[in-house]
């Protein structure tokens, strides 16, 4: 029997080889086998499989050498088919991701030991009769396997998590293995110490991210091949392991774009557990306080299951109010309205917490010379600088910085003359520190988070109000619970929402009720702060309660104008480091497409458009959108430019930004 390799690494190529006598004859294919190649020895997934040699080899024809131990999950290679036919993504981009931290090598946790879960005494979950609810029906699921996507709108507070915990019990009280995604390392490793100290001792818990020790990871693998019930936490990487033994799915914050990756091919990790719970037959939970409209819409049209969670578990909802930034100016600091400063003043009194929210990180947004405009940008990126502290600027695409200079590059104007324009977390600190002197000020935003000691440190700290107010970006709007917060400031809460993107208002809104949300979870009389530019309809949908009436309005909206999730919008992104070349070749294939289209009722081909950061590291961008009614179109349309010749690479992105 004769095997075709293509190699994990190296040559694009596949290989022939010769399958040793004691192998197996049948179901070779997505065999992950060792081959050797020259004087070494190669990783490769088996491709196809023959009885006979091909006919004109003219070779010496190798043997393999063995087949690496892998999950006995019998979906599992047709969930990576289907993956990889959504994504038009070569099926063997997925095995490298899940051998990667195998190979991973240790190197800081060589002399460290993992933690073991101490065998405490856990309290007994109750449930209030609305989180009943949710768990009867799917743990009925769980013990008689069904694919039930179920859509969980739950209030901030309400006890989602709660739910999460009761649903994973049942599962590993069946030897079934249990999914739990969250959109963020920061928040994935907060809930893996929740569920350490909250869930029994004996459910073995596992987290699956890049803040994960390889020494971990290789346990994790071992307990996969060994077919354990375990509990696996992460971002993107859980819902692409073999398990042979899967019975649940959970997806925290599902709105978040968070699942979306950044990085090509764009794997929405939500979009692959859909998948691969319809491949498995098994349940999957999706919670959040502001469901996407893409979830509220398959409620209706796909039949999801859906269910509320109404009440907050303790506390109350805040009180709403919002200010306007362009009023009563006569004020300390613009940034900060006296309806903000008195509030902040009274919770310092009252030795409660306050949460201040900017979603822009750095001092200012950009520097500009008053004298002759010019703006300093980043060498490599279409994007201005970012003034951080001590005077340095920052790209906060590629990281590239340098020293504010003493006078304009362009005017030679003294930096007296510069304007720096905007606001970032490190300015709000820095403004909050001289209006309260005595109050202990912390920041959390991208900056701080990356380094996982030191931010798991001031959520600590916070948590022990050793802090009196915390300054952050989108980071701390979802998933932490603070029972001493009783006021919410938002810097500027009309920053985002006239963003060229047709789910704007949504994702603005998302982000301030979550953030809003952070408020009077465990104490009554809490207030949020919206400080605004300017008024926005979204801003009458500030309270929670109202989030589905948001989407009853905006849907309609949607409609009208052929936008997701009426249709499918696909993004084809475009990249070269020639901008010449990026230009005439993304012309050629929007009008090939364009061409292409009429063959397809409803179809239509927008662009070629620069996103808005077209250059990232010097290499330039342009995009072409797909509107359509069905996606098996647009992958025919995308998969229909393969077979011409251009120097740019072409990406696919199914379902961009959700």
């Amino acid at each position: 029997m004769f095997i075709q390799v293509k190699l994990l690494r190296g040559l694009k190529d596949p290989l022939l080889y010769q399958a040793p006598d004691e192998w197996p004859t049948k179901n070779l294919v997505g065999t992950i086998v060792h081959v050797p190649l020259r004087n070494r020895v190669e990783v490769g997934i088996v491709t196809e499989q023959y009885a006979e040699s091909p006919d004109q080899i003219t070779f010496t024809i190798k043997e393999a050498f063995s087949i690496e131990a892998f999950p006995d999950d019998q979906h599992y290679q047709s969930f990576i088919k289907q993956l990889s036919n959504y994504y038009c993504v070569d099926p063997i981009h997925f095995i490298k991701r899940t051998r990667q931290f195998i190979a991973q090598k240790n190197t800081k946790e060589r002399t460290r030991h993992e933690k073991k879960k101490e065998n405490v005494a856990c309290k007994a979950i109750t449930l209030t009769d609305e989180q009943k609810t949710v768990y009867t029906f799917l743990a009925k699921n769980i013990i008689t396997p069904a694919y039930t996507p179920t859509l969980l709108h739950g209030v901030t507070g309400s006890g989602k998590t709660e739910v999460y915990k009761k649903l994973i019990t049942t599962a590993m009280a069946q030897n079934k293995s249990v999914i739990l995604l969250l959109p963020e390392v920061t928040l994935a490793t907060q809930f893996e110490r929740l569920l350490h100290q909250e869930l029994p001792s004996s459910i073995t818990l596992h987290g699956f991210h890049s803040a994960t020790s390889p020494r971990e990871k290789r346990q994790l693998w071992k307990n996969v091949l060994n077919k354990k019930p375990i509990v696996i936490v992460g971002v993107h990487l859980p819902v692409l392991l073999p398990i042979a033994n899967l019975g649940l799915i959970i997806i925290d914050e599902e709105h978040e774009t968070g699942y979306q990756e950044k990085k090509h091919p764009k794997i929405n990790s939500k979009e692959a557990a859909l998948i691969r719970a319809k491949l498995c037959n098994i349940p999957i939970l999706l919670g959040s306080a502001t469901p996407s409209f893409s979830s509220l819409y398959n409620v209706s049209i796909k039949r999801w299951h859906f269910f509320q969670l109404k009440k907050r578990f303790s506390g109350s909802f805040p009180t709403i109010k919002t200010v306007f930034l362009t009023e009563n100016k006569n004020r300390k600091k613009f940034w900060i309205t006296k309806e903000l400063h008195n509030a902040i003043t009274d919770r310092l009194q009252k030795k409660e917490q306050t949460i201040v929210f900017i979603n822009r990180r750095g001092f200012s947004f950009f520097v500009q010379c008053k004298e002759c405009e010019f703006i300093f940008q980043c060498t490599s990126c279409s994007v201005s600088l970012t003034l951080h502290k001590n005077n340095i600027l920052t790209c906060h695409y590629c990281s590239y910085s340098r020293s504010l200079p003493p006078q304009c590059p362009k005017c030679k104007a003294d930096e007296k003359k510069f304007l720096k324009k905007g606001i970032g977390t490190q300015q709000v600190v820095t403004i909050l520190k001289k209006l309260f002197p005595h109050a202990r000020v912390e920041r959390a935003d991208m900056d701080t988070t990356t380094n996982k000691k030191k931010w798991q440190q001031t959520i600590a700290d916070f948590s022990e109000q050793k802090i009196d107010i915390l300054v952050g970006t989108q980071t701390i709007t979802k998933g932490y619970h603070f029972p001493n917060v009783t006021l919410v400031g938002i810097i500027w809460a009309d920053l985002n929402i006239h963003l060229p993107f047709y789910n704007a208002a949504e994702t603005a809104l998302q982000q301030l009720i979550q953030v809003a949300g952070r408020a009077g979870r465990q104490k009554e009389g809490s207030l949020v702060i919206a400080q605004s530019m300017g008024d926005h309809p979204i801003f009458n949908y500030l309270n929670e309660v109202d989030y589905l009436n948001f989407y009853k309005q905006e849907i309609a909206s949607r409609k009208e104008v052929r936008y997701p999730p009426y249709v499918r919008f696909i993004e084809i992104e475009i990249k070269n480091t020639d901008e010449t070349t990026i230009e005439n070749e993304s012309q050629d294939i929007t009008f090939f497409l364009f061409d292409q289209a009429k063959k397809y009722p409803n179809t239509m081909i927008l662009g070629p458009s620069k996103p808005p950061v077209h250059t990232i590291k010097k290499t330039h961008a342009r995009k072409i959108y797909i509107k359509t009614d069905n996606i098996k179109t647009a992958i025919v349309l995308f998969q229909s430019i393969n077979f011409l010749c251009y120097k740019s690479s072409i990406f696919f992105t199914p379902n961009p930004g959700q």
